[in-house]
């Protein structure tokens, strides 16, 4: 009787379970938010890169490249000003990195080095001590050091084969941080953290699952924003605090969605979509003319010409084999790719189909289109 009754209440406790959560999988709180005001700073700078093969700005038609070209032999006592420079070895770039919360002086930064005038390839050249700014305008970084590209172009008289893109680069560890962003950290008795993906129901789920490690503590303000009091006892370690609670786990939940990008025919669609009752009919009508000419010749000594005789082909393609499917209310996504490839389609014919599903009232779940 009790095995009965247990088996019971297990179905009763699997019907009641919501929607999207069962089976669902589980994520740690650290990676679908963020605490506010932990985030990265961007930093851009402008700078020359010298050392190249050739490849760089032409100095007619990049006059800033000739103006920061003198400026900086000015800086080393060379005085070009009245000379006619036709270097093709320096290119002026924009540099740029991103400064990570609680970045020390002293700690080193990635940089991407962009080529700013009509320079071809940025190839065997060294960035010179660029400093990079923020928002505030204030210096925060230095960088300088050898360019690496992932991309060559090779050019003839005929013909030119590029790879990648040359003009831009990335030096690893090319930045010294000189400066620090001024960030009073746990100054305040709670902390907020700011779902990457907005929800409500992944936001009250967030709540709930603090709330069970550290009772009363957290309630959700609006669907991106999660707030969280600190206790007393926890302001002693707060790094500790927040440990504690990234590695919390949590079923994040999303509204039904099918994104797509027609450029390249990609099509990706959420676990949620649902589709109701709808008949699809996919065929197309093609019509195939070849053309097969024929040469005439006539018989020997007969006095005739050789002809040329038109011989057309026309093929008409009806696409008779097609089916109709029908698709039953409540589908999942399997079904649904399933029943769109019984009709032999690819990639690029279910988008169109999609859309007509979607404008029937028959999809449940947003269309993106990128």
């Amino acid at each position: 009787m009790w095995k009965s009754l247990a088996a019971v209440l297990a179905l009763c406790a699997a019907f009641l379970a919501p929607s999207g959560v069962a089976g669902a999988a589980q994520s740690r709180i650290k990676d679908i938010a963020t605490v506010q005001g932990v985030r990265d700073n961007m930093l851009v700078g402008y700078g020359l890169v010298v050392g190249l093969d050739g490849s760089g700005d032409s100095l007619r038609n990049a006059p800033f490249t000739k103006q920061s070209l003198e400026a900086m032999l000015e800086r080393l006592g060379v005085n070009t000003r009245d000379s006619d420079l036709k270097t093709k070895n320096v290119a002026a770039v924009m540099v740029t990195a991103e400064l990570p919360p609680f970045g020390r002086a002293g700690s080193r930064l990635d940089v991407t080095v962009s080529a700013l005038g009509d320079a071809k390839s940025l190839a065997g050249g060294t960035l010179l001590v660029t400093p990079l700014l923020g928002a505030d305008g204030e210096v925060y970084a230095v960088a300088q050091g050898q360019v690496s590209i992932s991309g060559f172009k090779a050019q003839g008289a005929g013909t030119t084969v590029t790879k990648g893109v040359p003009t831009s680069g990335r030096i690893a560890n090319g930045a010294v941080v000189e400066k620090e962003v001024a960030y009073t950290f746990g100054s305040e008795p709670t902390l907020r953290l700011a779902l990457r993906n907005p929800d409500f129901t992944t936001a009250r789920r967030i709540a709930q699952a603090v709330n069970g490690a550290f009772r009363g503590t957290a309630r959700a303000l609006d669907p991106s924003t999660v707030e969280i009091f600190v206790p007393g006892d926890a302001r002693a370690d707060l790094v500790d605090f927040i440990t504690r609670i990234e590695q919390l786990m949590v079923t994040p939940d999303q509204r039904a969605r099918i994104v797509i990008d027609e450029a390249s025919g990609t099509i990706v669609i959420g676990a949620d979509v649902r589709v109701s009752t709808v008949a699809i009919a996919q065929g197309n009508l093609t019509v195939r003319i070849t053309e097969a000419p024929q040469v005439s010749q006539p018989a020997p000594f007969s006095g005739g010409q050789t002809t040329v005789v038109p011989r057309t082909d026309v093929q008409v393609d009806e696409s008779r084999e097609q089916r109709v499917i029908v698709m039953e209310a409540g589908i999942s996504l399997q079904d649904l790719v399933n029943g769109l490839n019984g009709l032999g389609l690819g990639p690029r014919d279910m988008i169109p189909i999609l859309q007509a599903i979607k404008a029937a009232g028959a999809l449940q779940a947003d269309i993106e289109v990128m």
